[in-house]
Order: C-alpha cells, then structure tokens, then sequence
C-alpha cells in the first residue's frame, strides 16, 4: 500500500552520498542527480497540481551518527510531512576501509532515535530504504556479513514505527542481474549510475500517492 500525502506536502530525503548525488553543486533546488531527482520529477509528473515541496539533506559520507548529530537542524526544524531515510552503507564501509566499525546495536539505537523524534515531535510519516550493496570485487563479498544485519535492523524499525519500507538491496541486486551486472546498477557497488538511480527512484515514487479524493 502506498504512502497517503495531502496537497502542498513537503517530502525530505535523508542519507549519505547516495542521497547527496552532487545536491551542493546544483543550483536552484537541489535535489542533485541521483533516485531523489528521479523519484521527486515522477511525483511532479504524477500530480502537477499537488504543490508537494522536495528538501534534499542527504550528506556524503554520512553514518547514522552524523545522521543524529544533525538531526534537529537538517530535519525536524524543516518540519516535513514525509521524511524519507537511507543510511547505513558508511557504517559498514568504514568497518573495512578505514577499521572504524559501527556495532549494530549502535546503529539500532541511534536510528530508533531519528524516528522516534520525528514521530514524537512533527507526527510526519516515515518511508526507510534499506542500505544495499551490488558486490562488484570478491572482497565486497564480504561486507555482507556487516550489512546485511543493518538491513534486518531497518526492516525491524520499518515494522515499529509503521513506515513504508523500500527492500532496496533485493531490488538493485536483481536489476543488476537482469541488466548484465553489478557494475551497471553501481559501478563500485554502491555509488548508482544513472540506471541505477531511476531503478531506486521509481521503486521509491511508487510507494506514495496522493491522499485519497485529491
């Protein structure tokens, strides 16, 4: 069932790079090139009349903790109706380029917090897109055994506080597979190419409607 939203709704993405897609360098609006763009102009294109509001915080490099750190500013002080959020590739990432890992116990508790705000303070709808990878290099094979418990972590939190759910990383890995390859999805496995992104963003712009009679 899609998400419900009333004219002149104000949607906000949250994440990291995947999400960012180059927004600071855009002039204008800022919504950058990747599935929040696709998503965004398919929902304009859907309801020309609904007035709906895009806001786009997604940061580069960006863990759920940083997420948290400027959760007051970049989110609730916006006041959106719908808040979209994918984190957590950089949590898992870091663990193996750089030996900073993210316990997912850490990761559960400062993700509950996010939502928990939002729904304590703005009653704003919720949609989460789980964190995914398209191993593109044996090594990235390994990863999986970091991430695949965050994806547990987001569905879980998905079901709790009744959020739409994006099951992201099954749905980019079977593109990638009938598309020829991980690569073409996402060229270093989790940054999207352009086919990617429109993958994600019409896989995200469908769960969401107009509110019944609009």
């Amino acid at each position: 069932m899609p998400l419900h939203l009333p004219p002149g709704t104000t949607v906000l993405f949250q994440g990291d790079s995947i999400t960012d897609a180059g927004r600071l360098a855009e002039p204008g609006e800022g919504l950058g090139d990747g599935y929040a763009r696709v998503g965004a102009d398919l929902l304009r294109a859907r309801h020309p009349e609904a007035g709906i509001t895009f806001l786009n915080r997604g940061i580069s490099g960006n863990r759920v903790a940083d997420l948290r750190a400027r959760w007051a500013d970049d989110a609730l002080a916006l006041k959106p109706d719908l808040v979209s959020v994918m984190i957590g590739i950089n949590d898992t990432w870091r663990r193996y380029d750089s030996g900073d890992a993210t316990a997912v116990e850490t990761y559960e508790a400062d993700y509950r917090f996010l939502l928990t705000r939002v729904k304590e303070e703005l009653g704003a709808q919720l949609l989460l897109i789980e964190p995914f990878l398209l191993p593109v290099s044996p090594e990235q094979w390994e990863w999986r055994e970091d991430l695949d418990p965050r994806i547990h972590v987001v569905r879980r939190l998905a079901e709790e506080f009744d959020a739409a759910l994006l099951t992201a990383d099954g749905l980019l890995n079977q593109a990638a597979r009938a598309a020829g390859g991980a690569a073409e999805v996402a060229a270093d496995g989790v940054h999207l190419t352009p086919f990617g992104s429109r993958v994600l963003g019409e896989a995200w712009a469908d769960l969401i409607a107009l509110a019944p009679g609009q």
